[in-house]
């Protein structure tokens, strides 16, 4: 059984056009113009490191929309049975926003939701989230979102578990969230919240997996061996690229089949 990547994008060439993309191009060391990877591309990249299923994910800031829903739509309908959907909304229009996940969140096709808070610079306490988290409860289906630094010139702060993730958590605790980018700096305060909230996960998106920080690895094989999902960032960075020193991390085997694969199917219902 093969990986799956929780964190992916087909970029549009608008979103590509970002003026935040280009600093978050240099932290991966890419040079030239972005990718628009297509869907061949994009199979053949995980086809290259044993990926049976990549989570697109739609994108909207407060300039509009980079992925729409519906592109995303269009791109699983490439290769439905290896693409799967996070959808998004727009924050501005609360109701709104509840109306487009109830119009697109299946929990087949799309299996979840994502909204990166440093894009909209709103901490993910903020009041205007609260009716996408409610449903998100509503529909069965986990809220994925960004924690720690931010790679573009953006702040951080909004990635900071402690307290704005945390207050999410107590006020909703049905709420599944998976938590990208690993939480650096504030890797302790991640940890404590997943011992503390059982319905909160991290993925590994955006980081090689030889470049995790040793206090993560260490978490992974043991507290957090449920609670730690596979993400890359494609295509910032390659399922093969995050992978190549995958033995250096020395996980036994079930911890290596739950961080491939098993946590996520059971956390999106795969």
């Amino acid at each position: 059984m093969g990986a799956i990547d929780v964190w992916s994008q087909m970029t549009t060439q608008r979103m590509a056009e970002a003026p935040w993309l280009a600093t978050l191009l240099r932290w991966t060391g890419q040079t030239g113009a972005p990718q628009v990877p297509s869907t061949e591309v994009t199979l053949a990249a995980m086809d290259a490191a044993n990926v049976d299923i990549s989570l697109l994910s739609a994108w909207h800031g407060p300039a509009g929309s980079l992925i729409s829903n519906e592109e995303v739509s269009a791109q699983i309908d490439t290769a439905p049975d290896r693409f799967r959907g996070l959808a998004t909304v727009d924050l501005s229009q609360p109701m709104e926003a509840v109306r487009e996940l109830r119009r697109w969140v299946d929990g087949k096709k799309f299996v979840g939701v994502r909204v990166v808070p440093w894009l909209w610079d709103l901490p993910p306490n903020d009041r205007r989230y609260y009716p996408v988290y409610a449903a998100c409860v509503d529909l069965g289906v986990p809220f994925c979102t960004q924690v720690g630094h931010t790679g573009p010139l953006m702040r951080s702060e909004t990635g900071r578990p402690i307290p704005y993730l945390e207050d999410v958590l107590l006020d909703f605790p049905e709420l599944v969230v998976v938590g990208g980018h690993v939480g650096f700096p504030w890797i302790d305060e991640l940890i404590s919240l997943t011992i503390k909230f059982p319905n909160f996960h991290v993925d590994t998106s955006a980081y090689a997996v030889h470049r995790l920080p040793p206090d993560f690895v260490a978490y992974m094989k043991g507290l957090g061996q449920d609670r730690v999902i596979f993400g890359t960032n494609w295509p910032m960075l390659s399922p093969a690229g995050c992978l190549q020193r995958l033995d250096d991390l020395q996980l036994t085997d079930v911890q290596q089949d739950a961080f491939l694969s098993g946590n996520a199917r059971r956390v999106f219902k795969l």
